[in-house]
C-alpha cells in the first residue's frame, strides 16, 4: 500500500475510540502498519476489554493495511516498554509514536478528590511519558549505532491545556503538562532523528459529546460534519510522516477543516528598575504593564 507513510511503522495508545482510532485508520491508509493500542476502559477510566483494539485491527486488515492489536496499560513501565517491543517484533521497526490515551473524571475543583486527580494525570501525562521515554531509548540506540531514524512523536493535549477549562482541573493540569514534555522532548531528542510535536484537537469523542452536545450533533443533511474525528487525522498522518521535516516543539489545534499553529508564552511587556522594588512600586509597575498587556482569553465555561 502506498502513502505518505508506507514503508513506516506508527503506535498510536488509545486507538479503540475516537480520536485514536480515527488516527490508526488515516495512518493504515497511507501505508503504516500500526500498532493499536487500547485497554478498552470506560469514559472515567474503569474496567477494561480487549474488543476495540481488536475492532480496529479487523478494520485495517479487511482495507488491505497492517495492524497488530496491544492491550497493555502505556502509564506502567511494563505495558509501555511492551508496547514498543510489539512493533520491534512484530514490523522489526519503529517510526512514529501518537501519544492520544487518556479520560475523564471532571470535578470542580473544591469537589476533586486526589484519587481523580492522580488517575487523569497517571492516564495523560505518566501515559505520554513512558511510551515516549521507551520509544526514545530505542531511537537514541538506532542513533548510537549509526542508524539515525526519522521518527516522530505526536502528542495529544487540548484547549483545556492551553486556556483552562471549568469543571476539569485535573484535565487541564495534566494537558498543559503535555505541552511542556513536547517543548522538553523536542530539544533533547532532536540529535537523534526524533521530532516531537502536538496537537490540540476539537471532536466528536466519549471525552466531550456531554460537554458539548449542542454544537457537536451530525449534520442531518449529510454536509461536512466538522466535529468528526477524522478531521484531525490528516494532520496527525503527516507529523507522523517523513515529510514534516523540520517541524519539532510545536503545537498546532485543529477542529474541522481549522488548523491553527498555536503561539505560547512569549515575553509581553516589560519593566526593569535595575534594583529591588518594594511592593508598592512593584504593584504600581505591573498595573502599569497589564495596561499595556493583551486581554488573555477566557478559560472554557468561564462565565
Amino acid at each position: 500500500m502506498n502513502g505518505l507513510c508506507s514503508g513506516r511503522v506508527a503506535v498510536v495508545t488509545g486507538a479503540g475510540r475516537g480520536l485514536g482510532r480515527a488516527h490508526a485508520l488515516a495512518l493504515a491508509a497511507e501505508g503504516a502498519a500500526v500498532v493499536v493500542n487500547d485497554l478498552g476502559v470506560g469514559l472515567d477510566g474503569t474496567g477494561a476489554a480487549t474488543g476495540p483494539a481488536r475492532q480496529v485491527v479487523d478494520e485495517i486488515l479487511a482495507s488491505g493495511g497492517q495492524a497488530v492489536a496491544h492491550g497493555g496499560d502505556i502509564a506502567t513501565t511494563e505495558g509501555a516498554s511492551s508496547l514498543v517491543r510489539t512493533a520491534l517484533e512484530t514490523y522489526g521497526r519503529l517510526d512514529a509514536l501518537v501519544n492520544n490515551a487518556g479520560f475523564l473524571r471532571d470535578r470542580m475543583l473544591v469537589n476533586l478528590d486526589e484519587d481523580d486527580w492522580d488517575a487523569v494525570l497517571r492516564v495523560h501525562l505518566k501515559g505520554h511519558f513512558l511510551p515516549l521515554r521507551h520509544a526514545a531509548a530505542h531511537w537514541r540506540a538506532e542513533a548510537k549505532a549509526g542508524r539515525t531514524p526519522t521518527a516522530r512523536v505526536v502528542n495529544t493535549s487540548s484547549g483545556a491545556g492551553l486556556l483552562g477549562s471549568v469543571g476539569q482541573g485535573n484535565y487541564s493540569a495534566a494537558k498543559a503538562g503535555i505541552v511542556g514534555l513536547t517543548l522538553v522532548a523536542a530539544a533533547e531528542f532532536g540529535r537523534y532523528g526524533v521530532q516531537v510535536n502536538a496537537i490540540a484537537p476539537a471532536a466528536r469523542t466519549r471525552m466531550t459529546e456531554a460537554a458539548f452536545a449542542d454544537t457537536m450533533a451530525v449534520p442531518a443533511d449529510g454536509g461536512f460534519d466538522a466535529m468528526a474525528p477524522a478531521n484531525v487525522s490528516p494532520l496527525v498522518v503527516w507529523l507522523a510522516s517523513a515529510a514534516c521535516a523540520g517541524v519539532t516543539g510545536r503545537v498546532f489545534e485543529a477542529e474541522g477543516g481549522r488548523i491553527t499553529v498555536m503561539e505560547g508564552w512569549r515575553p509581553g511587556p516589560t519593566v526593569d528598575k535595575g534594583a529591588r522594588w518594594t511592593p508598592a512600586e512593584a504593584g504600581e509597575a505591573a498595573t502599569k504593564l497589564l495596561a499595556d498587556a493583551g486581554t488573555p482569553l477566557p478559560a472554557y465555561g468561564a462565565q
